[in-house]
């Protein structure tokens, strides 16, 4: 694909954000969590204007680059001109939670088989692992609607998700949100963990649930063991993998 770079055209904080979201792309192939080219990962453009960054509508998840990533405005309107179209279904979900969780940078949607499992369970996510820990800590679920073309589910999803991180989207798969990108990743490789665990545990004997006090310092337990922050640690181990493997999502 002949797809133009972007560098000199966007700011330097632009650009890297471009870098970032290209790699988390690229990452979320690498580890079995994409599903064709029929999820995404956003990412908000620091600036007054509220656009933010989506998947090309069309390219798999290791082939997206920095410069193959479309900007839109909150109406999904492209701000920079781009030969790809954006999934309809993916705007909506992310503009709701950009436009409600101005805290939120990333949000990050898969619709894995653990995770679509999981989220077709009664009783969700349970508390059997070290990683359901951490999900439980921030937790919301959210009833499946159907495919999310209609802007009148953006007011229930915002409602839903409230203040929580990790979102269950009900028989559809999972969603994060996170500060950073770096986070945004490391919650949906817990989430998406916590999922395979379970799905695994189910298959075998009686389960061992967790003492619901563990689960209330889990957030902490978090802080004590992610110098720097969620990400710090495993993000930049995360990118020398990638570009020994293939720098190619830089571009």
């Amino acid at each position: 694909m002949n797809i133009p770079s972007l560098q000199d055209t966007v700011s330097a904080d632009e650009w890297q954000l471009r870098v970032d979201l290209a790699a988390c792309y690229r990452l979320i192939a690498m580890y079995g969590m994409s599903d064709l080219v029929f999820t995404h990962i956003t990412a908000r453009v620091p600036g007054p204007e509220h656009h933010f960054l989506i998947n090309p509508y069309g390219l798999m998840f290791d082939e997206i680059t920095a410069s193959s990533l479309v900007k839109v405005d909150g109406q999904c309107n492209k701000v920079i001109p781009s030969q790809f179209p954006v999934n309809p279904a993916g705007f909506v979900i992310h503009s709701a939670i950009h436009e409600a969780r101005h805290d939120v940078m990333c949000v990050l949607h898969t619709h894995s088989r653990a995770g679509i499992a999981v989220s077709a369970q009664k009783g969700g996510i349970l508390p059997i692992s070290q990683q359901s820990t951490f999900v439980l800590a921030s937790l919301a679920y959210h009833d499946y609607e159907g495919v999310a073309l209609r802007d009148d589910e953006k007011a229930r999803l915002q409602a839903d998700l409230g203040s929580a991180n990790n979102l269950v989207l009900r028989n559809h798969g999972l969603l994060v949100c996170g500060k950073t990108i770096a986070e945004a990743f490391l919650s949906m490789y817990i989430l998406e963990n916590t999922c395979r665990i379970q799905i695994d545990a189910q298959a075998g004997g009686e389960l061992i649930t967790v003492d619901p006090r563990i689960i209330e310092g889990a957030t902490a337990a978090a802080k004590a063991v992610t110098v720097g922050g969620p990400g710090a640690l495993v993000w930049p181990a995360l990118i020398r993998r990638l570009d020994r493997l293939d720098p190619g999502y830089r571009t």
